[in-house]
């Protein structure tokens, strides 16, 4: 099953904007799942200027096929000119918890 699934990550700016995102994209099928890490703080630089924040981090599970789709929508609805949008390589998993990815997100 190499290769078919990913974990998607995005930061958000609070609680209100991730659920929001999470919501949409899961009811939409582009996701099964988003887990929601609250207070986390981000040091990073950012038009020349170091910013030090509290911010959110979305963890979305997801087949590969979808990651396009899933990056274009959650850009759509994210208030960041540039979201944090990175995904990793499920390489192993619980089979019914991958056969549920696939039950639950469109195609």
């Amino acid at each position: 099953m190499s290769g078919k699934y990913m974990m998607v990550f995005s930061t958000a700016s609070n609680e209100d904007e991730a659920a929001g995102i999470g919501r949409k994209v899961v009811e939409e099928g582009l996701a099964a799942c988003c887990n929601i890490v609250p207070k986390i703080r981000s040091i990073y630089t950012w038009k020349g200027k170091i910013h030090d924040e509290q911010e959110v981090l979305c963890v979305f599970k997801t087949r590969a096929m979808f990651f396009d789709d899933l990056k274009k929508r959650i850009k759509s609805l994210h208030s960041y000119e540039v979201p944090e949008i990175i995904a990793v390589e499920i390489q192993e998993g619980l089979p019914e918890y991958l056969a549920w990815i696939d039950e639950v997100t469109k195609g």
